[in-house]
């Protein structure tokens, strides 16, 4: 759709005439006679292109053009000039001039650099938008927020991103691995390209291979053709491995083949394939302490922990949790029709003080639910989940005092749990209530405590 020009000239029948030109053209136009008259023009309005004279009574094109580009840089400006100042032109041209035309001006030199100053525009426009695209993209919830171990993940994330080195992300469950995983593919060249991701854990251990490598028809009870894998079907692109501290000790051989190859062989086949593909994978696990179990093969985890990232747990960003919470609360109030302010300080104080175990995960549901259950302006305690704010009650309810050099919050919890395990007989599912945890948590609690049975 043709645009908006502003014609600056001193003459008043040469604006008539460019005007005509441009107008049958489809262009909306402007006309002003000098450089003071066009900046006051550019205050109330704005303009894809500036067409003006070089030589003008007053204010010359050329100091017109520097405090144009003086205040934006990505403004077009195409000089007109008159026979012998060319020179003058060629240099307007070196300041940031987009073109010149030479007067008296022809009409199909006038449309065709017009036409390409357009082009130029429209060019800027949509580099303007990818590099939004990108920004957004990379702008991830589990980014948002000022804690250092944060943004030292999007320093990472910036520096490895063109790379084609394979990274492992570490982090619990719900912290967003996936997503960092996304936001490294699309800051790579590789963006165009697939990415696909599996969850290791998911997949049973038979069925795995023919997942990631593909299979010939007739190489297993079911398979009716040939299929390909993740590793074929992201040619060019990336696969994100989950939890790959799940993956059984024989698969991991062939995936460290596959990597140190370059090349993979279906189930069932006879021939080996190339594949271009980068390597992401996660894990919640310790795959260092895996190793020395006999669980994970050591040569494969020197292979995939080439770039190490360590997502931190929602607990330690401190008052990033407010910052996430604003943004999923904007997030489901525009997609639910919903118009809210915010979450009460009351709500939020119980946010904060919660340890989140389920991480971002967690928290983005926990809000969701705020905002459909919200009957005000602001998400209030009531809105909240019952084991969010029952958490802060249970610690207000505390049978002792404090001591005067006060007390370790890790070893009263690691106490408790100890406790609770002991009274369950070490059954999971009878300690869980005592302490008003889910299975899932407690079973988490164990691990991250190292609490064993006796």
């Amino acid at each position: 759709m043709p645009g908006s020009i502003l014609i600056v000239d001193d003459e008043k029948g040469q604006r008539e005439i460019l005007s005509a030109i441009l107008q049958k053209q489809g262009y909306r136009i402007v006309t002003v006679p000098g450089g003071r008259e066009a900046l006051k023009e550019l205050e109330s309005a704005e303009f894809d292109l500036i067409l003006t004279d070089l030589k003008m009574q007053g204010m010359s094109g050329m100091e017109l053009m520097e405090k144009i580009l003086g205040e934006n840089n990505r403004q077009c400006v195409v000089m007109m000039t008159a026979h012998g100042t060319v020179d003058s032109a060629v240099e307007a041209m070196k300041m940031g001039a987009f073109d010149y035309l030479e007067k008296p001006l022809e009409r199909e030199d006038l449309l065709l650099t017009v036409q390409r100053a357009f082009e130029h525009i429209n060019l800027l426009h949509e580099n303007t938008l990818l590099h939004k695209k990108l920004k957004e993209t990379m702008a991830l919830p589990n980014m948002i927020g000022e804690h250092p171990k944060m943004k030292e993940v999007a320093r990472i994330i910036s520096k490895i991103a063109p790379t084609s080195s394979t990274v492992l992300i570490y982090g619990e469950s719900g912290t967003g691995k996936e997503l960092i995983a996304k936001a490294v593919h699309d800051g790579s060249p590789r963006k165009g390209k697939p990415f696909f991701a599996i969850n290791c854990a998911a997949i049973p251990d038979t069925l795995i291979e023919s997942e990631l490598f593909g299979h010939e028809k007739g190489s297993f009870t079911g398979a009716a053709s040939r299929e390909i894998g993740l590793f074929e079907a992201a040619e060019g692109g990336t696969v994100f491995l989950d939890e790959i501290g799940e993956m059984n000790v024989a698969m991991q051989a062939k995936l460290l083949r596959a990597i140190q190859e370059k090349e993979i062989r279906r189930v069932g086949g006879k021939v080996n394939v190339p594949i271009d593909v980068r390597i992401i994978s996660a894990t919640n696990r310790d795959l260092e302490a895996e190793i020395k179990k006999g669980n994970f093969r050591e040569d494969l985890f020197y292979r995939l922990n080439v770039i190490r990232v360590t997502l931190p747990p929602l607990r330690e960003r401190g008052n990033d949790i407010a910052a996430l919470a604003d943004f999923f609360v904007k997030k489901y109030s525009a997609a639910s029709g919903i118009s809210l302010k915010g979450i009460a300080k009351p709500a939020l104080k119980i946010l904060m003080n919660y340890s989140w175990p389920g991480n971002v995960r967690q928290l983005e549901s926990v809000i969701e639910r705020g905002v459909l259950m919200a009957e005000s302006d602001y998400i209030q305690p009531e809105d909240l989940p019952a084991e969010v704010h029952e958490e802060m009650t249970h610690l207000g309810k505390l049978p002792f005092e404090f001591p005067p050099q006060g007390i370790s919050i890790e070893e009263l919890e690691r106490d408790l749990i100890l406790k609770a395990m002991e009274r369950a007989d070490w059954i999971i599912s009878k300690a869980a209530p005592l302490l008003g945890m889910s299975y899932k948590t407690l079973q988490y609690r164990l691990e991250k405590f190292g609490i064993e049975k006796p």
